[in-house]
């Protein structure tokens, strides 16, 4: 059994002239969202879980809120892709559990594939959490959607 859990980040600066977008930092509210959602992720998080995020400043200030470790990963960037994600994460090979904090539409893409939305984009809000869980049952395996939660509801 593997459980992915994919956390888009938290509300961000609108890009400005000039401005690197991977340099956009959390708002206010974006970081009152990250602590919200990392307070309840800390309270469902299993033992031994793998946090892994993009280096934009943006989704590593969100991973920080956790304050766990963490390890920057450059397929998490949002050019990235689902297959990129998968093979990082070795999704459904790996044991345990793996946070991913990363952007859209690339969460989104890859909820998507694993749901078996078909080739449409699903749209991951800001702040919000996705835990996707892969079982076998009746040698057959799954993906179940455990959890999607937003930090307007906590």
């Amino acid at each position: 059994m593997m459980d992915l859990i994919l956390w888009r980040h938290a509300e961000a600066h609108e890009g400005e002239d000039g401005l690197d977008d991977l340099e956009r930092a959390l708002t206010p509210r974006g970081e009152k969202q990250a602590a919200r959602m990392a307070a309840w992720l800390d309270r469902q998080l299993p033992e031994g879980l793998r946090v892994l995020s993009s280096p934009a400043r943006r989704a590593e200030q969100t991973a920080k809120a956790l304050g766990r470790k963490y390890k920057l990963r450059a397929e998490l960037l949002p050019e990235g892709t689902p297959a990129e994600l998968l093979e990082l994460v070795q999704w459904p090979r790996a044991r345990g559990a793996v946070l991913v904090v990363g952007h859209q539409p690339l969460l989104g893409l890859t909820a998507a594939h694993l749901l078996g939305m078909g080739a449409g984009e699903c749209s991951i809000r800001k702040g919000s959490v996705w835990w996707l869980r892969q079982r076998q049952r009746l040698e057959v395996s799954q993906t179940v959607l455990m959890a999607v939660m937003a930090p307007d509801f906590l």
